[in-house]
């Protein structure tokens, strides 16, 4: 052994110094690190060495992994613990010092012309982004035993959340080719999982061939745990079940910077010509039809930070974007939490805190945590802080003197909190649109859903995908399709509206031009009815739909409907009993069925041009 042991009992202590000679140079120096860390209790319980040897090594082996995977290593995270801890039960602010204001964004009104030009420029400059999927999160919250990307968006196509979001990113990719005479470069995706997704995803990519994207388009990134901490002193935690592991818990999606620091992605991506990131979660359906809009801003705007937001109701539980000028003059552009925006407001000159005005909505616009970032100040700014994010930590105390924890805790952090480290000189905006075009995540069971107070979002599965059905209604509607509709119906407790069940695949229409292009007014869709349209070049002048009608085109085939009128049974959607286990989980947390009692289905598999005029069906 090429490591000094001679003054072992100065630091490794009776239960540590007698095992030191089963340890290798770098496992000693990850001991010696932990006893000046003051972690020295987490050997007290180690037996001599011939017992247990094997959970001894196993337990070095966690060390170097949480060690190397947060910048600064093991110590730096008990130090910032420390720090972090002292200031909480201190009731220290951490905007303390700062004003907020309303700060400078877009505001965007879906199908008025300055959209149109912005979807327009997104849309060119997708061919030079990249896309960041963070789903480190199971579906248990929802009542889904899968891993959420599984989910699927609606249960009409039954297209999972990663499919859409992969169609979507191909039919931008799609929308490029061909304009200088040859295919653009696939267009990454880089998916951060953790250890309760990875090889789901794996699974369930490989299952379906990645959805049509190529094997070398998607890399995974597994997200790492942080370790537990036990109490103010930063004392890391033992596992309650074996205490020769480290407890660990998630440390929060903050972690995507550092792990595309570390992974050397985001270098071949400037050398490829590449400009923005684009930053986006798992179970939000309608996020793409923004998507092209907010990358036109960021592109004609130049933005190093653009942060896609929604009108908000004041104090409602979603985090407001505000403009923080510190007393030294110092500002930035941030997320604030709804739960420190309010008394931040109350406590600089604002008594009655976060209010609407005449809009009916908070001068704050909500964060949706989707964010597009210039890939050269990222870049340059995370060279610099090593893929470091400002943290927090949230521990639950036992009492009010604040000296001991419910549980353990441990440091957190949010990737949109990567703006409160750069500098003065960024330019850091947002993107309001419209919550029906943009927002609605699938994040609660039914039985939370049915908590929510009256007139807010539910953002469970059955809001989440009537939300799916409302945007491609409201969005024919603009386009000059009538639309009968909506009933509003209950389902596992949710009142909701329901639209006609309108689908169409991405490449079908990517943008509000592509559907004002490929359909005429002459169209009318009932309320009762199902229509899915998948194909790139499927144009419609005059249709009416009672019951259900299902349009797919492959490549190469031409459709036009001239005049078609298609009446049946349809599909009725049956409700179901969010409690009953007979029922498939992903179909009893939308609380209905669907029941196919009769539908027309028109497929199109030969190139060419094929026109359909004056049939009924």
């Amino acid at each position: 052994m090429d490591f000094d042991l001679s003054d072992s009992e100065d630091w490794a202590g009776q239960y540590l110094d007698p095992n030191l000679p089963l340890l290798s140079s770098t496992q000693i120096k990850l001991a010696r690190m932990l006893v000046q860390a003051g972690q020295a209790h987490l050997f007290t319980n180690w037996p001599k060495p011939g017992v247990r040897d094997a959970d001894k090594l196993r337990f070095f082996d966690q060390v170097a992994k949480l060690d190397s995977s947060y910048p600064g290593g093991l110590a730096a995270y008990v130090q910032n613990a420390r720090k972090l801890l002292a200031d909480s039960k201190a009731g220290k602010n951490p905007f303390s010092g700062y004003v907020p204001s309303v700060p400078d964004g877009v505001k965007l009104v879906h199908g008025e012309e300055t959209f149109m030009q912005y979807e327009e420029a997104g849309v060119r400059e997708a061919q030079h982004s990249a896309f960041v999927l963070v789903a480190g999160g199971l579906g248990e919250r929802l009542g889904y035993s899968g891993i959420k990307l599984a989910l699927p968006t609606e249960t009409t196509t039954g297209t999972s959340f990663l499919q859409h979001y992969i169609n979507s990113i191909l039919a931008l990719q799609d929308a490029n080719n061909g304009d200088q005479g040859e295919d653009v470069k696939p267009i990454p995706l880089v998916i951060m999982t953790s250890d309760d997704t990875h090889e789901k995803t794996i699974e369930l990519l490989k299952k379906n061939n990645n959805f049509g994207m190529l094997p070398d388009q998607i890399v995974l990134l597994k997200q790492e745990k942080v370790a537990c901490i036990s109490d103010n002193n930063g004392s890391l935690a033992l596992d309650p079940s074996n205490n020769f592991l480290i407890q660990t818990k998630p440390h929060g999606h903050g972690d995507v910077h550092n792990v595309l620091y570390k992974s050397g992605l985001l270098t071949r991506w400037q050398q490829e010509g590449r400009k923005w990131v684009l930053f986006f979660q798992d179970t939000n359906a309608l996020l793409f039809k923004g998507v092209p809009a907010a990358l036109g801003v960021s592109a004609l705007k130049d933005l190093d930070v653009n942060s896609l937001a929604v009108n908000r109701k004041a104090k409602e539980a979603i985090g407001g974007i505000a403009r923080l000028t510190h007393e030294n003059g110092s500002q930035m552009v941030i997320n604030v939490e709804y739960n420190q925006l309010d008394p931040l407001l109350r406590s600089t000159g604002h008594p009655e805190g976060d209010v609407n005005v005449e809009t009916g909505f908070s001068p704050f616009p909500g964060n949706i945590n989707q964010l597009i970032f210039k890939l050269s100040s990222y870049i340059e700014e995370l060279s610099k802080t090593l893929g470091a994010i400002v943290e927090f930590v949230n521990p639950k105390y036992k009492d009010s003197s604040k000296t001991s924890f419910k549980s353990s805790t441990r440091l957190e952090c949010m990737m949109q909190d990567y703006p409160r480290t750069l500098p003065t000189s960024a330019k850091v905006g947002f993107t309001v649109l419209e919550t029906w075009l943009a927002y609605a995540p699938v994040k609660n069971n039914p039985e939370d859903a049915r908590k929510v107070p009256q007139g807010n979002p539910p953002h469970s599965a059955t809001s989440g995908e009537m939300a799916v059905y409302r945007a491609n209604c409201l969005i024919l509607k603009k386009a000059g399709v009538h639309i009968e509709g909506p009933k509003v119906e209950t389902y596992n407790g949710q009142e909701v509206e329901v639209w006609p069940r309108i689908v169409w695949s991405p490449k079908w229409g990517l943008t509000f031009s592509d559907v004002k292009r490929k359909v005429k007014g002459n169209c009318e869709i009932s309320q009762r009815s199902t229509l899915v349209i998948d194909g790139k070049d499927v144009s419609i002048d005059d249709l009416v739909v009672d019951g259900s009608l299902l349009l797919r085109a492959l490549v190469g085939s031409k459709v036009n409907i001239q005049s078609l009128r298609v009446s049946n049974d349809g599909w009725k959607m049956i409700p179901v009993d969010w409690t009953d286990n007979s029922v498939q989980e992903e179909i009893r947390i939308r609380g209905f069925k669907l029941e196919r009692h009769g539908q027309q289905s028109l497929f199109f598999d030969q190139p060419g041009k094929c026109h359909i005029n004056n049939v009924s069906m």
